[in-house]
């Protein structure tokens, strides 16, 4: 099915995370763990050995339901790819670079929205899904850094949850 041009989103961003990039890329390398750190990233579910699905929610009163599956992997680069398909098709890249003794944390997404609430208000609410999307990813930086501090993630399990 053809989507018009306000379904596809292009975003990139950078964080800086005071930890090494093996740190970083191992928690990033695990998936399963996100929702332990990033509270918008309301549940992943294994599927396979390098697939899952997952369920994302930022302040909108809405749910995006993603297929997730492993794309290229290369620690030595610091390069990681997650291919996204269900409400969200395309993918997102983290590429991350040793600074200091921290990283640089570069993130890219490439999408095209085939369902859920911003398919159907299309371009007028686009910029309120944009904004959704900023939230989400401060959110992820956030959480990230503190669980690469050492600190229990807002959701880790053996920790209360807010």
């Amino acid at each position: 099915m053809s989507h018009g041009w306000w379904s596809r989103y292009q975003f990139g961003g950078v964080w800086r995370v005071a930890a090494p990039a093996g740190d970083v890329f191992a928690v990033l390398n695990e998936p399963m763990d996100y929702p332990r750190w990033w509270p918008e990233i309301r549940e992943v579910v294994r599927t396979g050995e390098e697939s899952g699905t997952a369920r994302f929610r930022s302040f909108l009163p809405y749910e995006l339901r993603v297929g997730v599956r492993a794309g290229e992997r290369d620690e030595a680069l610091g390069r990681l790819e997650i291919r996204l398909s269900g409400d969200l098709e395309g993918w997102l890249c983290w590429s991350l670079f040793p600074q200091g003794r921290g990283t640089l944390v570069v993130h890219a997404q490439d999408c095209v929205v085939t369902g859920g609430l911003p398919l159907r208000l299309g371009p007028l609410a686009r910029p309120v899904f944009r904004a959704n999307h900023a939230a989400m990813m401060r959110s992820g930086e956030r959480g990230l850094r503190a669980w690469t501090r050492g600190r229990r993630g807002p959701r880790d399990p053996r920790g209360s949850r807010p």
